[in-house]
Parts: structure tokens; sequence; C-alpha cells
């Protein structure tokens, strides 16, 4: 008897396998962009882009790459992964082919990137109307974070430039559809913009904030069931004086820079005026207070604002900034909501933070660099990048329940997605056998069943 040598299983490889699947789970994607009608919006959308004696449809070469982005691929050339597995998705186009509707996409230019974000939007809007209690607008309202994110450029490509973290490459602004703390959220903007764009560009959180309500099903776009929310790079007075211009009424909670008549007024509040943090659950959270600021500082601003502050004991080895007061690190926003305990309005700011856990996902979803080098392709890229970020969200919002809901792109690709399986044909029928000793079979089988009793689109 032989002694095993190493810590795993020495196996025999052979490359005659029949039958066999790689990225089986893929199917669920596949299955959410069928119940959701996204294919046929997006070939529906890109229909004047096709040449009478094209063999694939332009709308489905898309999808096709944003399938492939959402699977982990990073380059127009990855939609190979899905051309080796003809049987799952069916005849895919080839690199040249998928290179050639690029271009012709980015010579299209504005139109044709509306037609794929007014096909984004159609699709949204229905895909809400199925997720039902578990769609971002269940409670009536919706709430979009804008924040900016920085793209690394490793070559010379256009409207590359030297970004305000020294690096070099593109600083696009995009904004997210939270889903609350049960969910992750999606994206309803993605605006590319030169690596030397300033954080506090008003004009470009404003074409943000539209391509964001573009998004949103008609009846969210005003009366106040929309809230706004950003970083300190929105607290400017443009931005804020247009999200609150009479007639759009739209929420906002934006966050402020701390000034030196903010900083001056802190050291002014009276102890009684402070009140007590609360964390999610509802307790009160040590070491943290609330206060609200008025006077002369809100001269200038729109009516109605209002000037919410927090202190809070610093994290032990945290290093005090200039702005703080009295040993305790002090953040601000503004916002125009009335009627709610300062506390609360806080809470609700503090969980912008997940918007960064949305740019997490970007980035790991085909926004770690931009492959091409022209702007107007990019652009298309950026759209593409979009569309996986949707499926990515859509599907577990149709189909996962549970801690499977919060799951990023990573752990999605990991566990549910990279499962082989066996294509077995019998009669008329073809039959997928995903592998039955994999972790989170029944996660995929839940979810598919779920799919599956979605009703088809019209």
């Amino acid at each position: 008897m032989k002694k095993r040598i190493g810590s795993y299983p020495r196996v025999r490889v052979e490359g005659s396998g029949r039958g066999v699947v790689s990225q089986a789970g893929a199917v669920l994607l596949v299955e959410t962009g069928r119940k959701t009608g996204l294919d046929a919006a997006i070939s529906a959308a890109l229909a004047p882009w096709r040449t009478p004696q094209a063999v694939h449809d332009p709308g489905t070469i898309l999808l096709d790459v944003a399938l492939a982005v959402a699977l982990g691929g990073d380059c127009l050339a990855d939609i190979g992964m899905l051309r080796a597995e003809p049987a799952v998705f069916g005849p895919v186009a080839s690199d040249p082919t998928v290179s050639r509707l690029i271009d012709t996409l980015a010579a299209g230019g504005q139109r044709a990137l509306n037609a794929i974000r007014g096909a984004r939007s159609q699709v949204r809007q229905h895909v809400w109307k199925l997720a039902g209690t578990s769609a971002p607008d269940a409670t009536g309202s919706v709430t979009v974070d804008l924040d900016g994110l920085l793209v690394i450029a490793h070559s010379d490509k256009e409207d590359t430039a030297a970004t305000w973290k020294k690096t070099f490459g593109h600083h696009p602004l995009m904004g997210f559809v939270d889903h609350g703390t049960g969910g992750s959220g999606e994206p309803v903007a993605g605006l590319l913009r030169p690596g030397n764009a300033g954080s506090n560009t008003a004009a470009d959180h404003i074409t943000a904030t539209q391509l964001a309500l573009a998004q949103l099903p008609k009846s969210y776009r005003r009366g106040r069931r929309t809230l706004i929310r950003t970083d300190s790079a929105g607290g400017t007075h443009e931005f804020v004086a247009w999200l609150a211009q009479r007639g759009r009424w739209l929420s906002y909670s934006v966050g402020m820079t701390i000034t030196d008549a903010i900083h001056q007024a802190v050291l002014t509040v009276p102890l009684t005026a402070w009140t007590p943090a609360v964390e999610p659950g509802g307790e009160i959270r040590d070491g943290a207070w609330v206060a609200e600021l008025t006077g002369g500082m809100l001269d200038g601003w729109p009516k109605g604002m209002r000037l919410i502050v927090r202190k809070e004991r610093p994290h032990p080895g945290a290093q005090l900034r200039i702005t703080d007061a009295d040993g305790m690190r002090i953040t601000c926003f503004a916002t125009d909501t009335t009627g709610r305990p300062i506390a609360e309005l806080k809470l609700r700011h503090r969980l912008r933070a997940r918007a960064e856990d949305r740019v997490r996902a970007a980035r790991a979803t085909g926004l770690r660099n931009l492959p091409l080098h022209d702007t107007a392709q990019n652009r298309v890229w950026l759209e593409i990048v979009q569309i996986a970020l949707d499926l990515l969200a859509w599907m577990p919002m149709l189909a996962l329940s549970g801690q499977a809901r919060l799951w990023e792109p990573r752990r999605l690709r990991l566990r549910l997605f990279s499962p082989a399986g066996q294509l077995i044909t019998t009669g008329r029928r073809r039959i997928l056998r995903l592998a039955h000793h994999w972790h989170w079979i029944q996660v995929i089988t839940n979810a598919l069943r779920r799919l599956d009793q979605l009703p088809n689109p019209a």
C-alpha cells in the first residue's frame, strides 16, 4: 500500500468529459433576465442598431457581456466563458462582433445610452412589482445614495488624469437605490468623469441625480417619496438649492463640511441640548450625542433646511482632526425632513455608509478598471456594468431569502454560480443536474423554484 504524499487527494485529469457544464449556477442569472423581461427589453431598445444581415441581436450581445461581467469578467473577451457553454447560454457572438457592437454604440452617443437606460428603467418598474414586499419601495419611499469612486488606469486612456488621491485614472459618480438592512442595492446612475473631476462638483451631482430619478417609477420622482443621500461632497449651496427647488419636492440628507462657524457653534451648544444617539436596533449608542444648530449659519441656504451635528468619543487609536472639538469627533449633515427625532434622522444618514458596500460590489463587477480606450466606449462599458449589477441585485431580491439576500457578488459567485452540472438531453427536454453534494445546492434549487413561479413577461 502506497502512502499518499501531499495534503490533497491526487486525481487523474482527462479532457474528454461530455455533458459537463461549468458555472452551471449561472442559470440563476439567465432565468432572472428572462423572467424580468430584461432580455426582450434590451433587444427592443437596441433594434435600431441591428443591421439587416446581422446574425446576432445587439441586445443579446450586450446582455451576454453583462452576464460575463456578473460572473466575474472584467473585459469584453471574457464573454468567451459563455461561448464555451452553448447548451446553457445559446449561440454567443465572437470577440470581433462584440467589439464592433461596442464601437457602434459608442458612435451612437447619447442616443444609444438613453436607449439602454430606458430599457433598464422599464424593467426596473416591473421587477419592483414582482418583488412585492421585498422591493426597495415597499415602504412607499425610495432612498438613493450618491457616491464617487476612483478607477485606476494602468495605461493612457481618454480622459484619464491624476486623482485627488495622487493616483491616475477616472473618477465616476454613481447612484444606488438602497434595499435597506434586509437587502443590498441596485445602480440607477453612472456618470463617467475624468480622474481630476472635483469631489464636490454640484453640476455633476445634479446630473447624477437626474439620471437616478429617470430610472425610478414616475411616482417617486417627486412628492417627497425619494430621499437623496450624499456625503459631504454633496454639501454645496448649488446642489442643495437644486434639491430644495420649488416644485421638485425631493427629500435630502446631505453631509456637510465642518466649517469654522459650525465648529464654534458646537462649542456653545449647552449640555441639555444634546440628545443621545441611537443604534439601528433602537438602543442608545454609548458615547455619542446629536444636536440641531440654528441661527446665522443657515443664512443663504434653502428655507426649511435643518443642520444636525453629532459628537462622539473617538474610537481607540483614532486621531482627532482639526475640526473636532473638546476631544470629540464632530460630523454634520443637512436635511429638510421634519416631524422626526433628530437622533432618528442622524441614524438614517449614517446608513448612507451602505453605499460603500455598493461601491465595493461595483469594483468587483467590472469597475476594477475601464478596459477600453475611448471615453465613449467606456460609457457603454459603464452601462454594461450597471446591467450586471442589476442582475446581481434583482436575482437575490426575487429568489433568495434570509442572509443569502445580503451576499455580495464575490460570495454569490463562489457559492451559487460556480458549481458544475451535468447536462442530460431526454426527448425534447434538456435537464441540468447540479452536483448534489454542493453545500449550497438547496439555496440554488429553492431560488430556481421561486424564479420559475414568477409569471412570464408579456
